[in-house]
């Protein structure tokens, strides 16, 4: 027991004489990468992959770390890409004027056409007027069904378009994927102002006529984009992933989706510059994560046999409040440990271990590969315009970037020296439990993206 104790004590002078160091070290870089971030945004805008903006953008970064003598490596891969045109929704009756729009990604293009608009509250059964065929659908910021479920109902029902109305007040659109997959949709779907859509339902309520036309220059079409890895050799092949999305919608900047992250990634490739590890730290820059974790998926598809300890995705990581082991059980106790050696410091709300979906770590956890993400809050009056026009860098303070990356630098530090946790993969049984224990399953076989078959399944499919 005195041995037991002696090592735990070891361990946690450790992560106390870890912490100091990254407070000190990381303040400076994260104010450093703030100010490229400022750059990257300003310069370029949104960075939707496959755009020439996000690849100019990429270079720019690159560049940057080359300048400090690291040498980070290009991993190019081919994925279905989307690119916005002019698109034009415009009202018709009662008066003329145009709608302010955003299309989905992956929404075809289309010739003009003139359609009514009849409401269908939420989208459930009992919403959908007997006839749709020839309309545009009006679907209430309510809805719980995902784009690929509604793309199929409207189409299968012979509806021309759907709008959906804005979660957020105050002409806000919400840019979001119509195809976790790549596949293009059936018809236009379009997100629209609450303000015009909540106008919209009165006037249906009132069985006024609301007429629209609608064009569509977007489309869909193959793009050749790179993730940007950097890796820091350790003393051991052992391997701490840490990921961000690089990309993001192109309606605004980016700077919150996923900026943040790709500061926070920034500031940690400084830190770690001539640094001697332990274990091997990998750093990545994904693309592709908006439209369907383009560049995630492909990495963790070829990353092999790697001993990987965990991967640590970074995606709008606000000041942490809680470190996230993702479902992941056996790393909870690491990660409270971590926590208790920061003393003062430490997280209010300790460890959390709670899966979701929809970032750079699912496709890593699908690899068996353990992911821990954190809890980290944005200011509600910065975060509220995240995927759209407004997402820009005023909205993120230096204070978030450096606040932020003191604490996840802090954790990426320890897991490098950490001589506890031992690489590991779990087996595909476990992989599936990861997510229907977390009830994730409805919601990815939705969107297409379930890659666990039982035996029935495959009996079904060979038949």
């Amino acid at each position: 027991m005195k041995k037991l104790y002696k090592s735990t004590l070891v361990i946690y002078f450790i992560f106390c004489s870890l912490h100091l160091f990254a407070t000190e070290a990381i303040d400076s870089a994260a104010r450093n990468a703030h100010a490229l971030l400022t750059q990257l945004c300003d310069e370029y805008g949104g960075r939707l992959t496959g755009s020439s903006q996000n690849e100019k953008a990429m270079t720019a970064l690159e560049v940057s770390l080359r300048e400090i003598g690291l040498e980070p490596k290009e991993q190019v891969f081919l994925m279905p890409g989307w690119e916005r045109g002019d698109d034009q929704v415009w009202l018709t009756v009662p008066y003329s004027r145009p709608l302010r729009v955003a299309a989905i990604g992956y929404t075809p293009s289309c010739s003009q056409f003139e359609a009514n608009l009849v409401d269908i509250g939420d989208g459930s059964i009992k919403h959908f007027p007997e006839s749709v065929a020839g309309k545009v659908l009006l679907l209430d910021s309510s809805s719980t069904l995902v784009t690929r479920e509604i793309d199929k109902a409207a189409f299968s029902r012979g509806a021309k378009s759907v709008l959906l109305v804005d979660r957020e007040g105050g002409g806000q659109l919400l840019a979001r994927t119509g195809s976790f997959i790549g596949e293009s949709l059936h018809i236009p779907i379009f997100s629209i102002t609450q303000e015009e859509g909540r106008r919209f339902q009165r006037m249906l309520a009132l069985h006024k006529e609301v007429k629209l036309r609608i064009e569509v220059k977007s489309r869909c079409l193959p793009v050749k984009t790179k993730n940007l890895r950097l890796i820091f050799p350790g003393t051991l092949p052992e391997r701490i992933i840490v990921g961000a999305h690089f990309d993001s919608w192109d309606l605004g900047e980016g700077a919150l989706d996923n900026g943040l992250g790709v500061a926070q990634l920034t500031a940690l490739a400084h830190v770690l510059n001539g640094l001697k590890l332990r274990r091997t730290v990998e750093l990545v820059w994904f693309n592709g994560e908006e439209q369907g974790l383009g560049g995630s998926r492909y990495a963790a598809e070829h990353i092999g046999d790697a001993p990987v300890v965990a991967m640590v995705n970074l995606d709008m990581v606000g000041v942490p409040i809680a470190v996230n082991a993702l479902g992941d059980k056996s790393l909870v106790n690491y990660l409270e440990l971590w926590n208790s050696g920061r003393g003062v410091h430490k997280l209010p709300l300790g460890v959390q271990n709670i899966n979701w979906f929809g970032s750079d770590h699912t496709p890593f956890q699908i690899a068996g590969i353990r992911a821990i993400t954190f809890n980290g809050p944005i200011p509600r009056d910065s975060v509220r315009y995240y995927h759209d026009y407004a997402d820009t860098i005023d909205k993120l303070s230096e204070s978030i970037v450096v606040d932020s990356t003191t604490i996840i630098g802090d954790l990426i530090l320890n897991l490098a020296q950490d001589n506890v946790l031992k690489p590991y993969r779990r087996p595909s049984a476990e992989n599936e439990q990861l997510f229907t224990v977390f009830g994730l399953d409805r919601r990815m076989k939705a969107i297409g993206y379930w890659p666990f078959v039982n035996d029935v399944k495959r009996i079904i499919k060979k038949e």
